[in-house]
């Protein structure tokens, strides 16, 4: 079963914490100084904040899949959209190892596409395809730039 996924940028961390924390009526899954993410079952949604950005804000929306057979479908989708797709296998990023499929909408808004296969220690490693980094999509300089 997928899940939605939306990671916005935050200036006051602990403050958004405690905000997103009572409005979900719980605490995030993970914690880390520059971060959090909650996994919520209802609505189903991965909703992770990060500080470190330009600007505060939508950071980009997603689709999580389960399965990378969810994953191809949603790539599959992406294809049927005619949306350009960069794709961003192995990818270490917002504090998990992942494959990832990125596209941006028509009206800029970065979309990632991804399976979580395992954690990592740091932020990012890896900084995203050049459509996630592009000034044009996350009007940051990159969504997992830091």
């Amino acid at each position: 079963m997928k899940r939605f996924h939306v990671h916005v940028a935050v200036r006051d961390l602990e403050g958004s914490k405690v905000f997103y924390s009572r409005l979900f009526g719980a605490e995030p899954a993970v914690v880390k100084h520059d971060y959090a993410k909650w996994m919520i079952e209802d609505p189903r949604i991965n909703f992770a904040i990060s500080t470190g950005r330009d600007r505060a804000g939508i950071e980009h929306l997603g689709l999580q899949a389960d399965s990378a057979e969810e994953l191809a479908e949603i790539r599959e989708r992406l294809v049927a959209a005619d949306a350009a797709i960069e794709d961003e296998p192995g990818a270490n990023c917002c504090y998990a190892h992942s494959d990832k499929h990125w596209t941006v909408d028509p009206q800029g808004i970065p979309w990632e596409s991804f399976h979580t296969l395992g954690a990592v220690a740091h932020y990012g490693d890896d900084h995203g395809p050049a459509a996630h980094k592009a000034e044009s999509a996350c009007g940051t300089g990159g969504c997992c730039a830091r």
